[in-house]
């Protein structure tokens, strides 16, 4: 289905990806139209080996060889000039292209079988809440693709660290499952994290740098601290409301929550946090109230989703 142009979500270490030929542009312009994803955000491309990697950039510094050496397969997008052969719709017109190699045991085989690399965004309507499940992507994109292969839910939950390395100093364009001081223990220097969200009409270097995404279908927001007050004050005025806590509820609750407790340690609670959100929407919250994890390096990346779930439309 792939060799014929056909799109085939799939799963990864992070979460599904919807893949199609990334080096066939009716392909790709067929994730953009399933997903209804705006032309400025690029995708990432999805290699089997180092060799695909070498093909599609047109240099391959030190920095990257280091960095894919120590992790890769994984959940780590490199942004590196591109070859011409790229075509422009799978980087937004932009000179780069963001390249993967996943340890997802079906994804890496379905790209060998394939024989070709292949562009995968996340296997969802652009926006919102990433699949972690072959079921969330059934919900979210139904008959706009072909082909669903159930691998159960993934285990990372977030997608993919992606590293620009055009510049002199590696920088940090989205934050994921590999942190930065575990990129600047393999590159042995300082690494950057970029600046903030960019617009939608913008042509961005990377997916996940707009200023609204990863977001459900009702209204989000972050409280530090408990959220009891803010929680109760919705069920007030008459709302039902998703609760997304740390510690759990201290008290009984009124009618109309549904409270979701994640845990206290980031890599359970990244390999949660869609699937959380997911259920909210399933249950028919009007909102949901976040308690923010700690501000500590570790958690940036979860922090990082939330400001862009819950930024406003």
């Amino acid at each position: 289905m792939l060799r014929a142009g056909r799109l085939v979500a799939f799963p990864t270490e992070t979460v599904y990806g919807l893949g199609a030929l990334a080096l066939v542009p009716a392909a790709v312009e067929r994730i953009f139209q399933a997903k209804g994803r705006p032309p400025t955000n690029p995708l990432i491309v999805h290699v089997a080996d180092l060799a695909q990697a070498h093909l599609l950039a047109r240099n391959w510094p030190a920095q990257a060889e280091r960095l894919a050496d120590v992790f890769w397969p994984g959940p780590l997008s490199l942004v590196l000039p591109k070859q011409a052969l790229v075509p422009d719709i799978v980087t937004a017109g932009g000179p780069t292209v963001a390249l993967r190699m996943p340890a997802h045991p079906v994804a890496l085989g379905l790209l060998r079988a394939t024989g070709a690399p292949l562009a995968a965004p996340s296997a969802n309507r652009s926006t919102h809440i990433s699949a972690t499940t072959a079921e969330h992507v059934a919900r979210s994109l139904g008959e706009r693709i072909d082909m669903i292969l159930d691998a159960g839910a993934t285990s990372g939950g977030l997608e993919s660290t992606v590293v620009d390395l055009t510049g002199s100093v590696a920088r940090v364009l989205r934050p994921g499952l590999i942190g930065i001081e575990e990129l600047e223990a393999a590159l042995g220097e300082r690494v950057k994290l970029a600046a903030a969200a960019m617009e939608t009409h913008q042509a961005q270097p990377s997916p996940g740098m707009q200023a609204r995404h990863y977001a459900p279908g009702v209204p989000l927001e972050c409280v530090t601290g408990s959220a009891k007050a803010r929680v109760t004050q919705c069920v007030a005025a008459g709302e039902r409301v998703g609760w997304l806590t740390l510690g759990g509820p201290r008290e009984p609750l009124r009618a109309g929550v549904v409270v979701i407790q994640l845990p206290l340690d980031v890599e359970g609670y990244s390999s949660g946090l869609y699937a959380a959100l997911h259920e909210f929407e399933a249950a028919g919250v009007a909102r949901i109230v976040v308690e923010l994890p700690p501000d500590r390096p570790e958690w940036l990346a979860v922090r990082d989703r939330l400001a862009r779930a819950s930024h406003p439309a």
